[in-house]
């Protein structure tokens, strides 16, 4: 058997799984994720039918299996079955309480289905492995937030919010119409158009006091979650440029994308690093400060007079 009628064959049983795993799905979704031409998905899918499975083809719209139509367990790798390890320690950190305990049945289900050494591979690596936040994702007590906005996203309901700004010492009340959810930064947001500011907002997930099912509509049809998102990466940046000492550039990798980080450059001894920023005043000029004995600040003046501010208020402090 050569080697294109086995990468042929592979590529045919993952479109039946893809098929299996979504209502619908395109055609051109197939072609992207294989990185085939239309014309030769067109073809698989043709296999596909000819040997039984009931596919529903509809023009611009994609493909389906036919519904009640139910397909033998699929069997996985070692290397899949390996993989369910890591996405449930992350689940049950990453999701809410209850969307955890969702997650773990279906666990139990997917387990269920493994071969005997795909169960002993996934056993030996279960106990091996924690994943342990750097901070809580969510209020502990709304343990069902994540749930809430799924259902509002699916099923188009708005939701009421009770929301802890991070600049405010209020608690505010609002109805939002969830767009999406995306983590980031260590953090779970929520992109909603929020109708007590009569836009859109992202909201964090750890600072929402309360949350609730209504029986109100969408009143507005919203586009997809990166087109919000671009939307709030236009914001007005200002640029930053500091040069760091090279022995403390490991210790700042992991959080300097949060802050806007754009390239650096090593010159000797020293890494000239360039931000844009959108909040120098206490976002970046509080970062700066867990390591301004090893820093310089090139640029802003602005970044420069700020930081010299907080300096000579902690000191006042201290007394």
């Amino acid at each position: 058997m050569s080697t294109d009628t086995v990468k042929r064959f592979d590529r045919i049983i993952a479109i039946l799984v893809q098929l299996q795993s979504k209502r619908i799905v395109k055609a051109q979704e197939l072609a992207d994720r294989f990185e085939v031409s239309l014309r030769t998905i067109y073809r698989d899918v043709r296999t596909l039918e000819t040997s039984g499975i009931p596919i529903v083809s509809e023009a611009g719209v994609g493909y389906s299996i036919m519904e009640g139509y139910r397909l033998p367990p699929v069997m996985f790798t070692r290397e899949e079955a390996g993989s369910f390890v890591a996405a449930e320690k992350f689940m049950q950190k990453f999701l809410d309480k209850t969307l955890g305990s969702y997650h773990e049945s279906a666990m139990f289900k997917i387990k269920s289905v493994l071969r005997g050494r795909e169960k002993d591979w996934v056993e030996a690596l279960e106990s091996q492995i924690v994943v342990d936040p750097s901070a809580d994702l969510f209020n502990t007590e709304i343990p069902d937030a994540l749930q809430i906005i799924f259902e509002s996203i699916a099923e188009k309901n708005q939701v009421f919010l009770s929301y802890h700004a991070s600049r405010s010492d209020e608690t505010t009340e609002r109805n939002i119409e969830p767009v999406g959810l995306f983590h980031e930064n260590g953090f779970w947001y929520i992109m909603a158009y929020c109708h007590f500011r009569k836009d859109y907002r992202q909201f964090r997930t750890d600072r929402i006091v309360d949350i609730k099912r209504t029986n109100l509509d969408f009143t507005l049809d919203h586009g997809s979650l990166d087109e919000y998102r671009k939307d709030t990466d236009s914001c007005p940046k200002i640029k930053v440029r500091i040069a760091v000492d090279k022995h403390v550039i490991p210790y700042i990798n992991s959080g300097k994308n949060y802050y806007g980080f754009v390239s650096q450059q090593a010159e000797g001894n020293t890494v000239e690093m360039t931000f844009m920023t959108r909040d120098i005043h206490n976002s970046f000029s509080r970062w700066y400060l867990m390591f301004c004995d090893y820093a310089t600040i090139l640029e802003p003046e602005s970044l420069k007079i700020r930081v010299r501010e907080i300096i000579e208020k902690g000191l006042t402090n201290i007394g």
